[in-house]
């Protein structure tokens, strides 16, 4: 049962104060992306400029590390779309000994910190001989992505009324077809909001690709570089609010995507 009654005046500003805590910080990101101060934080800034961005755009290493950290995002959303599609898959749709099992081991290198993930995978590569490379860094990102899919695809997955494949098997169809006529349509919005939300983990990971990277730089590590030897400290806020943007859109959209999750066809039945 729900109360119609407005919420009590403590009650908006403990929320309000709750929210400007958790964004003020990103607030002053978007601020000191257009001072026109170079080697300090003055509050307020002497003045504001465009000039940074300019700058940014002049900035070959900026370019380097985004484009490796788009090209790593992409890659380990395809592996993860493609594992956790069918580990979530062979979860929610058949019973066998160890299924809860196997599913704990999948959700595990996100429930860890990424540290232990790190150094684990640090260690596995160093032992089998493989030197670090961009690939390296697609195999730890995946680690992680493949867990945000298959919780957005196994959540689904359970929601599908198996009387639908079913009746697609009765009325002749082969494994592919009910798959891509009866399944993927059902799960189509999961798998795209868990691509979206792997992608944006991906673009902004930072403790696993300083495990995994070698002397490569995605975006986020080399920000970390930036703020530890500053050039042009406003540069390195220019490219933050791009990676505050490129991230809240992918899960914008996830969000928009996975809130009528519940009205799937056949739902129920």
């Amino acid at each position: 049962m729900h109360s119609d009654r407005p919420a009590p005046l403590g009650l908006k500003i403990a929320a309000a104060c709750g929210l400007l805590f958790l964004h003020l910080p990103l607030l002053l990101i978007f601020l000191y992306a257009f001072t026109s101060e170079e080697k300090s934080y003055q509050f307020p800034p002497p003045g504001l400029t465009l000039k940074w961005f300019a700058v940014t755009w002049e900035r070959p290493d900026v370019w380097q590390a985004l484009f490796l950290s788009v090209r790593v995002a992409t890659i380990s959303t395809m592996v993860a779309l493609i594992l956790g599609t069918l580990c979530a898959a062979a979860v929610s749709q058949t019973r066998f000994f160890g299924r809860e099992t196997i599913s704990l081991l999948v959700i595990l290198p996100i429930a860890l910190p990424g540290i232990i993930t790190g150094i684990a995978l640090r260690s596995a590569f160093s032992l089998a001989d493989i030197p670090f490379s961009f690939w390296t860094i697609v195999l730890g990102h995946a680690t992680f992505c493949i867990v945000v899919v298959y919780n957005n695809a196994v959540a689904r997955f359970r929601r599908v009324s198996g009387s639908l494949v079913e009746a697609s098997m009765d009325l002749g169809a082969n494994g592919f077809k009910t798959f891509r006529y009866v399944i993927l349509p059902n799960i189509g919005t999961a798998l795209l909001a868990g691509g979206m939300l792997a992608f944006a983990l991906s673009f902004d990971e930072v403790i696993v690709t300083t495990f995994t990277g070698g002397q490569q730089s995605t975006l986020p590590i080399w920000m970390l570089q930036e703020l530890i030897r500053p050039r042009q400290r406003p540069v390195t806020n220019v490219v933050a609010m791009l990676v505050v943007i490129v991230t809240l859109l992918p899960i914008l959209a996830a969000y928009y995507l996975t809130r009528d999750g519940d009205q799937i066809a056949g739902s129920g039945k």
